[in-house]
């Protein structure tokens, strides 16, 4: 995989140009005939919906049990990326980011509106009755549990692997590659990146359009702020101001700290509304919740109502299966962004059960809390609320508390972040799909599509076509479902290849010694209690490692094996690289790395000493895997010898089991 075509420069043409005029070819059409391409797209959706909606079930719940099962067999060891690497996030800024792009502006959008709309008409309860509240709550954490983070898991997971282990660009294309190959390179690989920018672009575009209305309602409420076309069209260039901003600044400044401020004013949120409200009751909801929709999931799971013939099914479960694979592309890339570094095994805990965990724990507080204020406060005005527009529903429940205002201000201004960090994360996104993967591009190519989604809006605003647009959306999903069932087949047979040779690689990390030399255990000792510094690590890599690596290359090039051997100063590295075709090839690098020293070897020493003299350097072996992790410093030319050809043993005995 290794042997990918070169690229030149940042921007990839073919995929660039070819999403922006489809982009605007799609654009004029949904606006100058908003009404015609409204009905063309619903019927299509329609038809999907009708013929199709079983294999949206029954690929959602694929993708589930392979997440978990990847989470806890052996292959839940393998790491996103090589051996020796180290997540790029802690925990909490890698939780924060992955939940602000995913659905946390869903949660403020259907907080409070989904539970009491299947209050209000349940699929089997009867509706306002007790029976129809547990169902309600049943149907919201469906929706938004752990199926939909399996979605997006899948597709953070392939695109992850494939790029940080194998060196592929961090692009749809790569999920393709255990399938087609190199040819990825090619129309098809542009075609799939295409797609991905342009479901991109419209999803966030129509999700923006649609936000500002309860942006809107919520500065009505508490400001008196007209509602209308005009304040709308304001808030989307504010949105997408600031988010230019954010996405000028970069993924480590602008994203991660709206992401982690946003989190924090979830978690405040929540516990004044916890706080406030019923506390002991939604309590007791949330473990009720959880264990009713834990025993259930596997019922739901394969429900297709197919002898109580209802078109709710459709309405709600498919089309959030649906919406929810349309944006799989972009969220699951920009998880896979965010996760380098990572154990599959710890990556399918974290995306799937940190969000989920947080997620019922808001619908329960917000959902129940309203439910309750309905069924036994005789709040029936928060029911009208959300039947009349579901964009008033939160400020709607929110003024029902002590310091209303002052909740609704915080909901607005977490709502405002949140779109922010969707339309800028989602300009990241489109970036690197038309940048072979590359994300520190030119200024002017992030502007460029985070513009261009806030100009798509305010023109679907005044034009119409919001709904054909979304409608569209969700309608490519059927198609992505199918590839995207084909690239998990494709992870799984490359995650057995490389679990194969993880098995082959039992390392010795002690040289091949003769015993002709009394002094060999001497020499040995006082190489494991040095601390050497980098030009003695270099100088020994330079003059014992290298002198190893080319006595090993002229004796395979006498066997007619093709090796190559680098001298990469540069990097502080000497590889040395046998090819083997289309065959796995074997490498073999040692590097010079830096570590702290032990506390009790650190003298005191001056400022300006201290870096330097706290640090000493390892001469590590690296090998296509990565990393791993012993040293080589100090090891005679024939011990090096040794351990290239006990490495290539194994190396050749792991493509005997693959063949």
């Amino acid at each position: 995989m290794s042997d990918k075509p070169a690229i030149q420069g940042k921007l990839h043409p073919p995929v660039f140009y070819t999403s922006s005029f489809l982009v605007i070819l799609l654009l004029i059409y949904a606006a100058a005939m908003p009404e015609h391409a409204g009905t063309s797209f619903s019927s299509m959706q329609s038809v999907i919906i009708d013929n199709g909606g079983w294999f949206y079930i029954l690929t959602v719940a694929i993708l589930l049990i392979t997440v978990t099962f990847l989470g806890l067999s052996r292959y839940g060891e393998i790491k996103l990326g090589p051996d020796h690497a180290s997540p790029d996030y802690s925990n909490l800024t890698w939780f924060s980011m992955l939940f602000s792009a995913g659905m946390g502006i869903g949660l403020m959008f259907f907080g409070v509106a989904e539970p009491v709309m299947h209050f209000m008409s349940p699929p089997v309860a009867e509706a306002g009755t007790v029976e129809a509240a547990r169902e309600a709550m049943k149907i919201t954490f469906f929706h938004w549990g752990l199926h939909a983070w399996a979605i997006y898991a899948i597709v953070a997971l392939i695109l992850a692997f494939f790029s940080y282990r194998h060196g592929l660009p961090l692009t749809l294309r790569s999920a393709l590659y255990p399938i087609i190959g190199e040819r990825v390179y090619g129309p098809i690989g542009h075609a799939v990146d295409i797609f991905a920018v342009i479901g991109t672009i419209f999803g966030i575009a129509t999700s923006l359009g649609y936000g500002v209305l309860q942006m809107n309602s919520g500065l009505n409420v508490l400001f008196e702020v007209p509602v209308g076309v005009t304040t709308q069209i304001i808030l989307i260039v504010a949105v997408t101001t600031l988010a230019a901003v954010s996405v000028a600044t970069g993924l480590d400044k602008g994203i991660r700290r709206l992401s982690e401020l946003n989190m924090s004013l979830a978690v405040v949120l929540l516990i004044l509304v916890l706080s406030l409200g019923s506390t002991v009751f939604l309590l007791q909801a949330l473990i009720q919740n959880a264990g009713t929709y834990v025993s259930d999931i596997v019922r739901v799971t394969f429900n297709l109502f197919a002898y109580e013939k209802t078109d709710w099914i459709g309405g709600w479960t498919i089309f959030y299966w649906a919406w929810w694979l349309a944006w799989a592309p972009f969220v699951g890339l920009f998880i896979a962004r965010v996760s380098r570094g990572r154990t599959i095994r710890e990556f399918a805990a974290g995306v799937l059960f940190v969000p989920v965990g947080f997620s019922m724990m808001w619908f329960t507080f917000f959902g129940n809390s309203a439910i309750d204020m309905i069924l036994n406060q005789g709040v029936d005005s928060l029911g009208k609320a959300v039947s009349d527009d579901v964009a008033t529903a939160l400020f709607a429940f929110l003024n029902q508390f002590p310091m209303g205002e002052v909740l609704s201000f915080l909901a607005i201004l977490m709502v405002v972040i949140f779109f922010v960090t969707s339309a800028d994360s989602g300009a990241m996104v489109v970036n690197m799909l038309c940048s072979n993967g590359e994300d520190n591009t030119p200024l002017w190519q992030r502007l460029y599509w985070v513009i261009g989604i806030g100009l798509i809006a305010v023109i679907l605003l005044l034009a119409g076509g919001l709904g054909a647009l979304q409608t569209m959306t969700i309608a490519s999903a059927l198609p992505f479902s199918a590839v995207l069932l084909i690239a998990t087949y494709g992870l799984i047979k490359a995650l057995r290849v490389d679990i194969t040779k993880r098995e082959t690689l039992q390392t010795n990390i002690s040289p091949t010694l003769s015993n002709d030399s009394d002094q060999n255990w001497q020499d040995r000792l006082q190489n494991i209690v040095d601390y050497p510094s980098q030009d003695k690590v270099n100088r020994y890599i330079q003059n014992t490692v290298l002198k190893a690596f080319q006595d090993v290359a002229k004796e395979l090039e006498k066997l007619d094996v093709k090796v190559v051997v680098e001298n990469l100063t540069d990097k502080d590295r000497v590889q040395l690289k046998v090819e083997h075709g289309d065959e796995t090839d074997f490498l073999y690098e040692v590097r010079s790395r830096s570590h702290l020293k032990p506390a009790y070897t650190t003298e005191e020493l001056p400022e300006d000493q201290l870096d330097e003299k706290a640090h000493y350097y390892r001469a590590e072996v690296h090998l296509m895997e990565g990393g791993q992790d012993y040293d080589v410093m100090g090891w005679s030319k024939n011990a090096m010898i040794n351990d290239i050809i006990d490495h290539y043993h194994k190396h050749m005995h792991f493509l005997h089991v693959m063949r």
